[in-house]
């Protein structure tokens, strides 16, 4: 980027196809902070724009991209915000979807909470319709094996197996008693994890379901309550994952309360989830082709989440990314493709919708958007406990200045503050947030790849201008991704993925495996409240677009 360039800049490798083959399956880029505008009335010729994208979304849809589709150097979006310049690639032409007022299934917008709005509730057994009420030797009776595997943003998450096959449970513990720490307890240090609202619950569980037909997200399977003293499986799975982290971080502090310390009337939210195999920071990175996958398996996935629901992930560290090999990799002398990605045999799926954001019926008029309200913990943008500290600081400076600068943790004190377009507000849809974990994720499998020497620096060469406009650190006059979908155009356009390979949508369908469950679910019909025919949920295409 030395060299003065002349007035276009051409990113990637430019096809050598004819321009009526030039497609690539329609991923809109979501404006970066673009002030809303009034709308006006439809004109026929937009209406027909607007039943011609119908139809193409609905299969993803191909657009063509013509030689001259570059934009000039000097419109070139500088930072991630600048409201007066454009993105890497022109959008399709078509008008972005109008912003709805935004609401959070938490605290408002602009100051502490407000309890007067209701919000919905997790109804038990004892209601008509509601979850069933298990407990832990239900959940991990005889000849079941259960292992205790991560700990995501606030809930435990264990893997459980049996002749059935094998699930996640994601345990959530819920507004209800527990035993005070032991004098032992307190003196190691021990912070116990707070008690979750239903509202913030109920708020990853419909992000979950609306993810569920989406590639590279989580199979949804069950949910139900678990309440009542622990059994002696969950305590020892428990003990031996803290001794192996003991072991690993001798500092490393304990966050959820020992199951020593469940009481009867203790309740855990338990979800039930597909089983997506290893976390990111436990699969052993060998090889250039895993790196490529990997990354692009993630930009893929959190792109279609952009477009189907304005999905934002905000937690997308190593360990809510999960790796599973679907089938042997393919060598290079049986490679049928000149691109790089698809070679691995590797499949991902991104965990942990705890901090997330998305709306699904964002083209409804007083539709509003589901997100986790991060200003009422501050810690989390002050703490420097992980590296990850680093990308929520970011995320929130984004929202303060509208640039890169990264504000240091003392900046991050003042709940609600007042940024570039009024009080700070997790509701509002901003893509660069993506951006930002794609970057963490891109850094992280560099530092930790085990493979030859040579395939990284050759990954880190090819890739040497993507990594410019997805670096955090960048200096103000290098141009930025400003949404997953940029990231994979750029991709498309450098010639390392082929549209056909974005096609598709999940086919497999899981049930429970618990036992409890099976036996259940024989007698449910349909439309009782709980029953799942099937866990995965269409998720509600983007049929037009509103103007701003």
């Amino acid at each position: 980027m030395s060299k003065q360039t002349s007035t276009l800049r051409k990113y990637g490798k430019q096809s050598r196809k004819p321009k009526s083959q030039r497609l690539f399956a329609e991923l809109p880029q979501t404006p970066v902070r673009t002030q809303i505008q009034p709308t006006r009335p439809a004109d026929d010729n937009e209406i027909l724009e607007k039943d011609a994208f119908e139809e193409l979304a609905n299969k993803i849809s191909t657009i063509n991209i013509d030689d001259e589709n570059y934009v000039p150097e000097a419109s070139l979006r500088r930072s991630p915000r600048r409201k007066t310049q454009h993105a890497l690639l022109e959008s399709p032409s078509v008008e972005p979807a109008k912003l709805q007022t935004p609401r959070v299934l938490s605290p408002p917008i602009s100051g502490p909470p407000d309890k007067s709005e209701e919000s919905e509730t997790i109804e038990t057994a004892g209601s008509k319709g509601g979850l069933q009420v298990l407990s832990w030797p239900e959940i991990c009776p005889p000849g079941d094996r259960i292992v205790k595997i991560a700990e995501a943003s606030y809930a435990e998450v264990y893997r459980v197996s049996n002749e059935r096959g094998t699930s996640i449970i994601k345990v959530i513990r819920m507004e209800s008693p527990i035993k005070p720490q032991t004098k032992a307890q307190q003196k190691s240090g021990l912070v116990d994890e707070e008690p979750h609202s239903e509202s913030d619950l109920m708020g990853e569980l419909k992000i979950s379901e609306w993810l569920a037909d989406i590639p590279g997200f989580v199979v949804y399977k069950e949910r139900y309550i678990v309440q009542g003293k622990t059994c002696r499986e969950l305590l020892e799975t428990h003990q031996a994952f803290h001794k192996k982290l003991k072991r690993q971080d001798p500092d490393r502090l304990q966050f959820y309360p020992s199951p020593s310390r469940y009481l009867d009337d203790t309740k855990f939210l338990v979800v039930e989830l597909g089983d997506a195999g290893t976390a990111l920071e436990d699969f052993g990175l060998e090889s250039a082709d895993q790196l490529w996958d990997i990354f692009f398996h993630v930009a893929i996935a959190l792109a279609r989440a952009e477009a189907h629901i304005e999905f934002e992930h905000r937690d997308l560290h190593e360990g809510n990314l999960c790796i599973r090999r679907a089938a042997e990799p393919i060598p290079p002398e049986d490679r049928e493709r000149d691109c790089r990605f698809g070679f691995s045999g590797l499949e991902i799926t991104i965990l942990d919708y705890g901090l997330s954001r998305a709306h699904a019926d964002y083209e409804v008029e007083g539709s509003r958007p589901i997100a986790y309200d991060l200003e009422r913990d501050l810690s989390i943008f002050t703490s420097e406990h992980a590296p990850q500290c680093e990308v929520y600081r970011r995320m929130r400076s984004f929202l303060l200045r509208g640039d890169r600068v990264c504000l240091p943790p003392q900046s991050h004190k003042k709940a609600y503050e007042a940024g570039v377009d009024g009080p700070i507000t997790w509701a509002q849809h901003e893509p660069y947030t993506n951006v930002l974990w794609l970057a963490y994720i891109y850094q992280w499998m560099v530092a930790h790849f085990k493979g030859l020497k040579k395939e990284l620096n050759a990954f880190k060469r090819l890739t040497k201008e993507l990594w410019a406009y997805l670096d955090p650190d960048a200096d103000d006059n290098v141009p930025s991704f400003g949404s997953t979908s940029d990231v994979v155009r750029f991709a498309l356009e450098s010639g390392w993925i082929e549209e056909d390979q974005l096609m598709g949508v999940r086919e497999e369908i899981e049930k429970s495996i618990l036992s409890i469950l099976m036996n259940d679910d024989a007698g449910k019909a349909p439309e009782d409240e709980g029953y799942i025919e099937s866990p995965v949920r269409r998720s509600p295409r983007r049929r037009q677009q509103k103007h701003m």
